[in-house]
């Protein structure tokens, strides 16, 4: 059989995939024994092997999960090939798929637009295609947009980060939730969890909080990827009006690998996540948006570097004092180019992370708190309590200002992640 050029550029973009999609399933029926219903199984890993994503195997079987469908594509500029060109490019190209939309997330598309913002609705010069807003949309508002779209399967390819505030995963719930709503299907395409995924970490979720750094009461470091997510999206709290859900596992990754550790190109997921290192940190430092103090937005080492004016040395010396484990505080100066304090000589901390296995950033994010807050008399949270919505709960917050420790802190939510755990056990695709 002879290719069209169209059907050519489809297979490059499988560059070296290995794999396959499971064959079709009943609802309700698991890909492969004992996995979750709607997982396509993870192949087992080779000794070297790169890991090759949900796209990649997508690829690789021909598409068949999409035949006969019109395809939306939920993406952002880390939707890529193992060689760096852009899934959509490739998607469009090729005549074994009808893709009719493109929708783009917080960021947008292209990932231009800062933190709470998008691109808004365009249409795409490359391939002509019209290009659709989610962000700040949920429920029938949504499913108004895909309905509009004339799509009859959304497919979900962004890279995550690894924690509860990063908006990428509860872009996914919603588009799980709208897409129930207008009676269309979902197809997840995985990619690695980039800080590991060996366990949870930090608070759960309660539901009083809940907003877009958090729908739902999962662990504010959930150790899953975005695949696994979805599966636990559809059986916990979806499970009252599932949606017609696949996924597509990556093969070659493991929980215990680092993204340094797989092969893969990195992309800035948005713009203040430049690398992933900025990822490790980023679950414990972020907790710095519900404070007066920047958190390193507008240097070049976002989330890396916390600090504000005034602060001195006694910062980094106190932090250091609390002997976490992985990681030291060194004093550091910097001066934002924009957000808070922009313009201005800010004192902090830079961490420095000296052993990946051990690190847990969240408890080094309380723990910058709790001395932050003793070594520094100018602190404050922001008037809003916006750091209730990024732990979860008011309790951080309230035990911090009672003179609570590390350990104190970690041990109100212990249980609860206990819980989650078990929970969270029961839709994992990877050893």
């Amino acid at each position: 059989m002879t290719l069209s050029r169209r059907g050519v550029l489809g297979l490059a973009g499988a560059l070296g995939s290995v794999g396959a999609v499971g064959a079709a399933k009943a609802p309700g029926q698991a890909a492969t024994a004992g996995a979750p219903p709607g997982a396509a199984p993870a192949s087992a890993p080779r000794a070297a092997e790169r890991v090759r994503t949900g796209f990649e195997r997508l690829a690789a079987d021909g598409y068949g999960v999409l035949a006969g469908q019109k395809v939306g594509v939920v993406t952002n500029p880390t939707g890529i090939t193992a060689d760096a060109r852009h899934l959509v490019d490739v998607l469009h190209a090729d005549e074994r798929v009808d893709l009719v939309a493109v929708f783009g997330p917080e960021h947008g598309f292209r990932g231009t637009a800062q933190a709470g913002d998008s691109e808004g609705a365009s249409r795409d010069p490359a391939t002509g295609l019209p290009v659709y807003d989610t962000y700040d949309k949920s429920g029938q508002r949504l499913a108004d947009v895909f309905t509009a779209a004339g799509v009859d399967t959304v497919v979900f390819d962004i890279q995550d980060v690894g924690a509860r505030f990063y908006t990428y995963i509860w872009t996914l719930y919603d588009c799980m939730r709208a897409a129930a709503l207008a009676g269309k299907a979902v197809v997840v395409l995985d990619r690695p969890n980039p800080v590991g995924g060996r366990r949870a970490a930090g608070p759960v979720l309660e539901r009083p909080y809940a907003s877009f750094v958090g729908r739902e009461p999962i662990a504010l470091a959930h150790g899953m990827t975005a695949a696994e997510l979805a599966l636990l999206f559809n059986g916990e709290f979806l499970a009252n009006r599932p949606v017609r859900l696949r996924t597509v596992a990556m093969s070659g990754w493991r929980r215990e690998s680092f993204f340094g550790e797989t092969g893969l190109p990195w992309v800035p997921p948005s713009p203040n996540m430049p690398t992933p290192d900025t990822a490790l940190a980023y679950a414990g430092t972020c907790l710095f948006e519900g404070t007066n103090l920047s958190e390193g937005r507008g240097t070049t080492t976002p989330f890396e570097v916390v600090g504000a004016e005034g602060i001195d040395r006694r910062w980094a010396e106190a932090a250091n004092g609390l002997d976490l484990p992985g990681v030291w505080f060194r004093e550091a100066y910097f001066t934002p180019t924009f957000s808070k304090h922009v313009g201005k000589v800010c004192g902090g901390v830079r961490l420095i992370v000296h052993d990946r296995e051990a690190f847990d950033p969240v408890r080094a994010g309380v723990g910058l708190l709790v001395t932050a807050r003793r070594a520094w008399s100018g602190f404050a949270w922001r008037t809003d309590h916006w750091i209730d919505r990024l732990t979860g709960s008011d309790r951080v917050r309230t035990m911090v200002d009672a003179g609570a420790g590390v350990e104190e802190i970690a041990g109100d939510w212990a249980a609860a992640l206990a819980r989650f755990g078990a929970t969270r056990g029961g839709y994992l695709l990877y050893e």
